[in-house]
């Protein structure tokens, strides 16, 4: 009887904790990457975008932790909400491809929601220019319930709704003309696609342009069940700032450029 009692236990803890499955670390409050698998390589124009995410697994990602401050090229926090986010590839034309995902089993929350924000330098045509794409999918049904791909040259992929492109000219030592689709708030409504329960996987990819000449990243936020509210706005806690660490490093830099100034001078 107490093992039948003890088995039954364990039987509900077990339904408990698959019912209750989510995203793991999905705003990155974790501090780390945790709960999240990337890849990574190189991209020289063949296939053409946009090109598989699968084919860069198990390759070297260019994935960053952010925990604050403002993007160098548009000015936009680097975080959405809370005190961290993801950078997906970077500022740098290196050929690189970054990608990032994560998947659940039995997802049981009502709706899906998640934080972006694409920078694309401006480059070349649809098919060879820097780029990135999201999809998140419903493995259960096998589909595709968002399907996102932009180039700097425009829409490559499904789902270009509810989003505006800005352009902004980069400072130095950056320069060139880039875009960027702003932060974009996902919101997935489960219980309308009858999906409560199913399997998802979310996939981010962020390219450069197969020439070396032109660079793409995106920001990834607030990936779960709860709304993700913009840190900042009226009513909300203020946005995270660099690390403090780095405050100093600017004072001693600034303090030698004064000291150098003062000699030349002299």
């Amino acid at each position: 009887m107490k093992k039948s009692t003890i088995a039954l236990a364990l039987s509900l803890m077990a339904g408990g904790s698959a019912y209750a499955a989510t995203f793991t670390n999905g705003g990155f409050e974790d501090g780390n990457l945790g709960g999240w698998t990337g890849g990574g390589g190189t991209w020289y124009g063949a296939p053409p975008a946009p090109v598989n995410p699968t084919a860069y697994n198990g390759g070297l990602p260019t994935n960053t932790l952010m925990t604050g401050g403002v993007d160098p090229i548009t000015s936009a926090n680097t975080v959405f909400n809370g005190s961290n986010s993801v950078r997906v590839n970077n500022n740098l034309n290196n050929y690189s491809v970054s990608t990032i995902r994560q998947s659940v089993i039995n997802y049981t929350d009502n709706n899906i929601y998640f934080a972006w924000n694409a920078v694309l330098e401006s480059s070349h045509g649809l098919a060879n220019s820097d780029y990135f794409s999201l999809t998140l999918r419903d493995d259960t049904n096998s589909t595709n319930i968002v399907n996102r791909g932009y180039s700097s040259a425009g829409s490559i992929g499904g789902g270009t709704s509810g989003v505006t492109w800005t352009p902004y000219a980069a400072p130095a030592p950056i320069y060139g003309t880039w875009y960027s689709s702003g932060w974009v708030v996902e919101q997935i409504d489960l219980v309308a696609l009858g999906a409560v329960g199913h399997d998802f996987t979310l996939t981010l990819l962020a390219s450069d342009c197969p020439y070396g000449g032109h660079a793409g990243y995106v920001y990834l936020d607030g990936f779960g069940g709860q709304t993700p509210t913009q840190c900042g706005q009226p009513g909300q806690p203020p946005c995270p700032t660099p690390e403090p660490d780095t405050l100093p490093l600017l004072g001693l830099g600034l303090l030698g450029l004064a000291f150098g100034l003062r000699r030349k001078h002299a």
